[in-house]
């Protein structure tokens, strides 16, 4: 198949398109093939600018339809609810699945499945191969190691279906290797797999705004920021406050929350501890999952509903 390819190398003035992401030929293999001669060019599911301009309905109804069942482009054409869960489970089932199991040596087929369970059940939350291997022995009663572990979640990155956000310590300035945060690239085949039972909209949330970054290009970690606290007995304690993503493309840097809802002091205080404790000169986001309006606080933090965030790609810019 290569060698096809090769061939058409001595064709001039030609653009040759290679469609791969299966199990005989996922596009990492394209980029090893053909070095220096050919681009990767990333096929991502619907954002939600694209979805709403196809769908009809008020923002709120299509942002949960949209976390619910996904941006895939077959998925959105669909108006029965029972046609897309159909669908959605299909294609995991049938070719996400089979691709990874057919490509590679599956030695536990159940084992793979619990895992990808397991993943789309914490979305949003630090783990590592260590915490995952406890997870199979607590639940599962399995000793699968924490080599295979990663391996598996190395297949799931490279067919697409999930990617991995590492964590950065913002003070230090420096990558810390896990625990990371691993986000689905699409929503609806995460709800498919969990049987659409787990759709809590703070998850949900920041999983569809960490891709709608991705998809502006942006690389994106989890970010930490170290404080020290005296304790009861006068002793100096160090802990770690979270910023949900640090945000980076070229020179430009952002930081940024993500909230269901700023409905109490308390609540507008916790996310904004973190953003408060950094001192460089970027800007800082709290975005909100409901229609608060769009404005700036007197610490210079931007509190931005998420429907202004996800219609505007230029949103992170526009004060």
């Amino acid at each position: 198949f290569e060698d096809v390819l090769n061939s058409y190398l001595k064709i001039t003035n030609a653009d040759v398109y290679v469609t791969g992401s299966n199990a005989k030929f996922l596009s990492k293999d394209v980029i090893t093939q053909f070095r220096g001669r050919g681009d990767e060019i990333k096929i991502t599911p619907l954002s939600f600018q694209e979805f709403t301009s196809v769908k009809e309905g008020n923002r709120e109804d299509l942002l949960n339809e949209y976390l619910t069942y996904g941006g895939l482009p077959q998925v959105v054409t669909m108006n029965e609810t029972n046609r897309k869960v159909e669908y959605l489970k299909n294609l995991f089932t049938h070719t996400y699945l089979r691709d990874i199991k057919e490509r590679y040596t599956i030695l536990k087929d159940d084992d793979l499945e619990e895992l990808i369970t397991l993943v789309a059940s914490n979305i949003g939350s630090l783990t590592n191969p260590a915490k995952l291997a406890n997870s199979f022995k607590s639940i599962k009663q399995s000793n699968l190691s924490q080599d295979t572990i990663k391996s598996y979640l190395d297949l799931l990155q490279d067919a697409f279906l999930i990617e991995k956000s590492v964590r950065y310590d913002i003070k230090g300035k420096k990558y810390i290797s896990t625990p990371s945060k691993y986000y689905f690239s699409d929503l609806g085949l995460r709800n498919a797999r969990l049987n659409f039972r787990q759709t809590e909209f703070t998850h949900l949330l920041e999983n569809a705004i960490y891709n709608e970054l991705r998809l502006r290009g942006l690389s994106v970690d989890v970010g930490q920021v170290p404080i020290s606290k005296t304790d009861a007995d006068g002793k100096r304690k160090q802990s770690m406050l979270e910023v949900d993503f640090v945000c980076n493309q070229g020179f430009k840097r952002y930081y940024i929350q993500v909230a269901y809802a700023l409905p109490t002091q308390d609540k507008i205080d916790q996310e904004m501890n973190s953003l408060l404790k950094i001192k460089d000169g970027f800007t800082k986001y709290v975005i909100v999952g409901t229609p608060t309006p769009t404005y700036q606080n007197d610490d210079g933090i931007i509190i931005m509903n998420v429907y202004d965030f996800l219609m505007n790609s230029n949103s992170l810019n526009i004060l």
